[in-house]
């Protein structure tokens, strides 16, 4: 059966394959956050976290990435392995195509990393709120940096001009209207973290809730997609978090249709401040989510400092800002009666996280925890 219209088991399929041959490959872990689920009165928390994926620290490595390799694989014809374009087999005709794309920091990444390891040339595109940083980390790849004096979707729009005047391909994880064959590829990628995911969990265990972070969409879509397909009527309950700066799809599930949100969009989860859903990704989310809720910075900053601590002999993690929205959507609603009762939230609870990004600027994870990620990975 497939997810509406957008993602199926094939796709799914197939990006695992790829992925999988690449140096490097190995799944990330799922930690179990027992003291953290007794102290919210739930049953589970099970916590992907993906700040180790392929050195790159953020989950967007298994998307972005893999949309660059489809796309060369299929400008250069024939069967061309990933194995032939690790080795370097095409390099006379790889180094001539560019990809591009727009970023608030680790979808560049991936698109950069994907480049230089493919072949190919790489443009990225990144708004004012993107912190030198990130930036020094995508440049870090070979990638030419461009960076666009206002919002994520004004750099979006700037990325998708120059490809058209210069003949470039866009490697985007949002869609527009002739546009969706790569951010398909791209949340077809994302789900190689489920499939790891599911596999990790206790033999039976059956989730409950999917507690996940939005930005433009497709990190939830794909979650969703693939748990529709795993469970199909008994797929766990898909929570989408946003920040409250941030928060277009909260806004288009209120309006019944995509409805952008427009302004600085100044949220400290820059990953996440995207103001415009991506039209493929919400035609999903808008069957498959159960609710839609928002956050402040505060609440990601106190999952962040949660995460850090221990909580009743929980592992320490080091979960980034933009991808600890999911925790800071479960934590808020496990303390709050109201909002725990309308999500059916219980003791009964087993509750699936993704923490999409480890410390990917370490400057600012030590000034809002308080702490070197490096100090609280060794505690």
């Amino acid at each position: 059966m497939a997810a509406p219209g957008v993602v199926d088991a094939e796709g799914f399929a197939r990006a695992a394959a790829e992925i999988k041959a690449w140096p490097g490959y190995q799944p990330t872990p799922l930690r179990q956050l027992d003291g953290l689920a007794a102290q919210l009165g739930i049953g589970r928390i099970y916590y992907k976290d993906e700040g180790g994926r392929f050195g790159l620290g953020a989950f967007k490595a298994v998307g972005g990435a893999y949309a660059v390799l489809r796309h060369l694989q299929s400008k250069l014809g024939g069967n061309v392995s990933v194995g032939d374009l690790l080795a370097g087999k095409y390099r006379d005709r790889t180094q001539d195509i560019t990809v591009c794309t727009a970023t608030d920091g680790n979808h560049g990444k991936s698109v950069a990393w994907g480049a230089k390891l493919f072949g190919c040339r790489a443009v990225i595109y990144i708004h004012a709120g993107v912190s030198t940083g990130r930036e020094q980390a995508i440049a870090a790849y070979g990638a030419e940096m461009r960076r666009i004096p206002d919002n994520y979707d004004a750099s979006v729009r700037a990325c998708a001009a120059d490809a058209a005047k210069h003949g470039w391909q866009v490697i985007s994880d949002t869609t527009w209207e002739g546009y969706q064959e790569i951010p398909r590829h791209v949340m077809h990628g994302y789900g190689v973290m489920m499939g790891e995911m599911l596999a990790q969990l206790p033999e039976g265990e059956l989730p409950t809730h999917i507690f996940i972070q939005a930005g433009v969409g497709g990190l939830p879509a794909a979650a969703a997609g693939y748990l529709w397909l795993e469970y199909d009527a008994l797929r766990p309950k898909v929570v989408v978090v946003e920040p409250e700066k941030a928060d277009c799809h909260y806004q288009s599930a209120k309006a019944g249709k995509p409805t952008a949100v427009t302004g600085k969009l100044d949220t400290l989860m820059a990953g996440l401040a995207c103001g415009e859903v991506s039209p493929l990704a919400w035609s999903l989310l808008d069957k498959a989510s159960f609710a839609f809720m928002t956050v402040p910075d505060e609440a990601a900053v106190f999952a962040m400092k949660t995460l850090a601590s221990g909580i009743g002999g929980d592992e320490k993690v080091v979960g980034g800002e933009a991808g600890v929205g999911g925790l800071a959507g479960l934590i808020a609603t496990a303390i709050d009666k109201p909002a725990r009762d309308a999500l059916l939230l219980d003791a009964h609870s087993k509750v699936l996280i993704i923490g999409s990004e480890g410390a990917t600027d370490p400057v600012l994870y030590e000034k809002l925890v308080g702490a070197k990620p490096e100090a609280v990975l060794a505690a």
